[in-house]
């Protein structure tokens, strides 16, 4: 593949990233039919390919196919030298059954966790620890100055806060207090975010911005809508990796939603481009965005999605798309 990724700054920290991070979550999972997704060999082969892309930047988490996603990452790394890669995982979800300290972020299920990770990952450090969500059973001060604890060993390098939109206050209230416990605070932020799923536009990504906070989105292709493989007549056709297929198709089947993906197909035949790639170059050419975080189940998917970092969206291109989905507080006017 005749493509080499750039680097991004993370945030105000000192760390380089690649500007498309590749999402390990279809490693190991199976779908409600039962299959196996990516297997073992595809996801050595899915991460030799982003390799050959430049792409440095791999995202995984403690239960992605119960383990089997870092075991695997972990042994294909072992062929390669660990500090050109960086290297994320996440840590919120029970991890044993029947045990109610086997879950959230109570500081013995973190210190177990990481163990267990560095273990499967075959490293001493992960470059990012990120936490898979809010623990309201939790105190902040608990886990923050467990995860203080982390970094400060060199077991961590930063930390990251997963999937948060609701919870903004308790992100900001969490990085004020570590700071005043002279802690590490969190350093990048990992929420939803696509061209249909705007929800973290406004107070969310205002806060981002002001607390310099780097933001790596998931699902920025919609689970798949903003690929243009779905049309108003047909509807869902075919497998949808969505756990639920009837809530998947209610969310995104919309006339609004077909709207937004008009602009995407427009914008894609002027630039030559796929509407995934050009869903992809909206994150990149975002102020507020640092990287978009892409997964596929080829490789041929996958060389299709990092494609995105040669396109060159215009000023009026990404106006066009910013404005194909009225915002959060638009709606209500």
């Amino acid at each position: 593949m005749n493509l080499e990724l750039d680097t991004v700054r993370m945030g105000e920290t000192g760390l380089e990233v690649s500007e498309i991070a590749f999402g390990t979550w279809r490693f190991g999972r199976e779908t409600a039919a039962g299959n196996l997704e990516t297997d073992r060999e595809t996801a050595h082969d899915l991460l030799s390919a982003y390799e050959a892309a430049g792409g440095r930047f791999i995202d995984t988490a403690n239960v992605y196919g119960g383990g089997d996603s870092e075991r695997w990452i972990g042994e294909w790394l072992e062929e390669r030298t660990r500090e050109e890669y960086v290297v994320a995982s996440k840590v919120y979800w029970p991890t044993r059954e029947d045990d109610p300290n086997a879950s959230g972020l109570n500081r013995g299920h973190l210190r177990r966790q990481l163990d267990l990770m560095l273990e499967r990952l075959g490293t001493d450090y992960l470059d990012i620890l990120y936490i898979h969500r809010w623990d309201d059973d939790t105190p902040s001060r608990e886990f923050m100055t467990t995860l203080d604890e982390f970094v400060t060993s060199g077991r961590v390098h930063y930390l990251g806060a997963s999937s948060f939109r609701p919870d903004t206050w308790k992100l900001a209230q969490a990085n004020e207090r570590a700071r005043h416990h002279d802690r590490e605070p969190f350093s990048l932020t990992q929420p939803r975010y696509n061209l249909v799923d705007r929800e973290i536009e406004g107070e969310y990504l205002d806060f981002c911005r002001e607390e310099g906070l780097a933001v790596f989105p998931w699902s920025p292709l919609a689970q798949g809508f903003l690929t243009g493989k779905y049309t108003r007549e047909e509807g869902l056709t075919g497998e949808s990796t969505a756990s639920d297929s009837n809530r998947w198709e209610e969310q995104y089947l919309t006339g609004e939603n077909f709207e937004t993906l008009d602009v995407v197909r427009a914008v894609a035949e002027e630039t030559g481009a796929t509407p995934a790639q050009v869903a992809l170059a909206y994150h990149r050419h975002h102020p507020d965005v640092t990287a978009p975080l892409v997964g596929a189940r080829t490789v041929e998917q996958l060389e299709e999605n990092l494609r995105a970092a040669t396109v060159e969206l215009s000023g009026d291109q990404f106006e066009r798309l910013e404005g194909s989905k009225a915002g959060p507080f638009e709606r209500f006017l």
